[in-house]
C-alpha cells in the first residue's frame, strides 16, 4: 500500500489519473477499499480486473501461456464468474462498467458474457474495446514480465515502447503490478514510460475516457 500512495502521489504531480484495476474477491480488506475509495473521489478509475485470478476455474488443463482466469472460459461460465465479481463489487459499494482480464486476456466467450452483464469496455492484450459499438482503439500493454533477471530488459522496452506509440500519436497503456513497485528499476522505469509519453504530446486518460460519448482522449 505505501508503494501504490508513492507512485499516486507522483502522477498527481504529473496531472495523470490512475485506472485501479481491482479484483474483489483478492483486495477487499479495509485499507485497499479507504484508498480505492479516496483515488476514485481524486478523479481515478475503478476497472474491473477479474474476480479471483484462478488460473484455471474449471480446474481442467489448458495451454502454457492461457493459464489466466478469463482466457479460455466459454460465455456461460465467464458469466457466473462476473456475476460473482459483480456482487462482491456491490458489497463493497462499487460499480464500473470497464473490465481488464487478468493477463490481459479475454475468451470470446468473455467477450460475450460481459455484454450481457452491461459492461461497456474490455481492455485486453492489444487494445480497448467499446462492447457496445465494436469500436476498437489499438494499443499493446506496456508492462513488466516476469523473472528478475530480465527485469532490466523489460524496464528498458517499456520506456521504448511507451516513448514510440506516443510519437507517432498512438494509444499508450502503461501498466504496473502493486508488487512491481517494491524494487527500483521497475518502479523508476514506470515513471520514465509516462514522463516520455508526456513528453511527445500523450494526453493523460483512464479507460472510461476512450468510450464514445465521454470527452474526447487522445494517447
Amino acid at each position: 500500500m505505501d508503494r501504490c500512495v508513492k507512485l499516486a502521489g507522483e502522477l498527481d504531480r504529473r496531472e495523470v489519473p490512475l485506472s485501479l484495476l481491482v479484483a474483489p474477491r483478492l483486495c477487499a480488506s479495509g485499507p485497499v477499499v479507504d484508498w480505492v475509495d479516496k483515488r476514485r473521489q481524486a478523479g481515478d478509475a475503478l476497472v474491473l480486473h477479474g474476480f479471483d485470478h484462478c488460473a484455471e476455474p474449471r480446474m481442467r488443463t489448458v495451454a502454457l501461456g492461457r493459464r489466466a482466469e478469463f482466457a479460455a472460459l466459454p460465455a456461460h461460465e465467464a458469466g457466473l464468474r462476473l456475476t460473482a465479481a459483480l456482487r462482491a463489487l456491490e458489497h463493497i459499494g462499487w460499480h464500473t462498467a470497464c473490465f481488464a482480464p487478468p493477463r490481459w486476456l479475454a475468451s470470446r466467450g468473455t467477450l460475450t458474457a460481459l455484454r450481457r452483464k452491461g459492461f461497456a469496455l474490455c481492455a485486453d492484450i492489444t487494445g480497448v474495446r467499446e462492447l457496445s459499438t465494436g469500436t476498437a482503439h489499438r494499443g499493446r500493454v506496456h508492462g513488466f514480465g516476469d523473472g528478475v533477471r530480465s527485469e532490466p530488459w523489460w524496464c528498458y522496452a517499456m520506456v521504448l515502447g511507451a516513448g514510440r506509440a506516443a510519437r507517432r500519436g498512438g494509444l499508450v497503456r502503461i501498466a504496473a503490478d502493486a508488487s512491481d513497485l517494491t524494487r527500483e528499476g521497475p518502479r523508476q522505469a514506470l515513471l520514465d514510460a509516462i514522463d516520455l509519453a508526456l513528453h511527445h504530446g500523450a494526453r493523460p486518460a483512464t479507460y472510461p475516457d476512450l468510450l464514445s460519448g465521454t470527452r474526447a482522449a487522445a494517447a
